[in-house]
């Protein structure tokens, strides 16, 4: 077997910076190449190797993954919903440019295998609100879940027609104390725990009963490399797969942080980001990924909260 040699873009993301230092620790650190346009996150700084690379720039992605002897990419550099919706244009190039870049260059140099996420965005107003299925009407209304819907289909073009063993899973909202969110409209339930611990007030962009289907980082990292490391002949999706791991809303959030700092109040000031959420399914239903490669989740929603606190104090 060859030695798995893995690029990391977009590795100083959210996603980016927990997902690097994962796959160090099963590859070790000098075969897992972390990469960015932005300044390397300090918690991957002296971890492994680190190179400045933009996406868009197919000749010197392509460079790069000869030079190092790439086998693995993970591509998790993109524009988030709220962010997108500001420019359009930028998110639906960057989204979709990049992500055909990899995959060009994945068929030609015959990758292992390639990672690149989609999102919970990719449901509309018409998906199904409760148990929203692995199969089922989509019709996204954000510039972020338009890229990611077209996005998946490429990675099923790509697999089909040239063989690239490319997988990818419908992240729902992430939420993380190590590195901040992103700009999408479920970061509301990162802010909270910030604000809670440094103002014990928090004014949230959404209504108190918006439910959306959220994930603690561990079991979003968790659930991306047990996809990675799935005999491909188990895989029955090559779109993108469902996961899911708790739904709540901002109004249960606040109680359960309450339990742990009394004094903590919330208000409601809902904006541009509320359409958004209404468009989206309130919970997933995940499960194909459940009988394909054996997910499920660890933490829920009273787990988490003690944890984010704890970590972040």
């Amino acid at each position: 077997m060859t030695k798995e040699k893995v690029l990391v873009i977009g590795a100083s993301g959210q996603i980016g910076v927990e997902l690097t230092l994962a796959l160090r620790k099963i590859y070790g650190n000098s075969n897992v190449v972390a990469s960015d346009l932005r300044e390397e996150n300090e918690l991957l700084r002296g971890s492994g190797p680190y190179v400045s690379l933009d996406v868009m720039n197919k000749e010197m992605l392509h460079v790069q993954v000869i030079r190092q002897n790439i086998t693995q990419i993970y591509l998790l550099a993109a524009i988030l919903s709220a962010t997108g919706e500001k420019n359009p244009n930028l998110a639906w190039h960057l989204n979709m440019q990049g992500l055909l870049n990899v995959l060009d260059i994945a068929r030609e140099e015959k990758l292992h295998k390639v990672y690149w996420p989609s999102s919970i965005a990719v449901f509309g107003p018409t998906s199904p609100k409760k148990d929203c299925p692995q199969r089922t009407i989509i019709e996204p209304s954000t510039v972020y879940g338009i890229s990611k819907y077209a996005g998946e289909f490429w990675c099923n073009y790509f697999f089909g027609r040239y063989g690239v063993d490319v997988r990818s899973i419908r992240y729902p909202g992430l939420i993380s104390y190590k590195s901040a969110p992103g700009g999408g409209t479920t970061d509301y339930a990162v802010e909270i725990f910030h604000e809670a611990l440094e103002e014990g007030k928090y004014s949230c962009f959404l209504r108190e009963d918006t439910y959306l289907p959220m994930m603690y980082m561990p079991d979003a990292i968790r659930a991306t490399i047990e996809l990675m490391e799935a005999p491909s002949d188990k895989l029955t999706v090559r779109t993108s797969y469902n996961v899911a791991g708790m739904s709540f809303s901002p109004k249960e959030i606040a109680v359960e942080i309450k339990q742990h700092i009394p004094k903590f109040t919330i208000d409601y000031k809902p904006d541009y980001r509320q359409q958004i959420a209404n468009s989206w399914p309130e919970s997933i239903d995940d499960s194909v990924a459940r009988t394909d490669w054996g997910w499920k989740p660890e933490y829920d929603l009273s787990l988490m909260t003690k944890d984010m606190l704890e970590n972040l104090r």
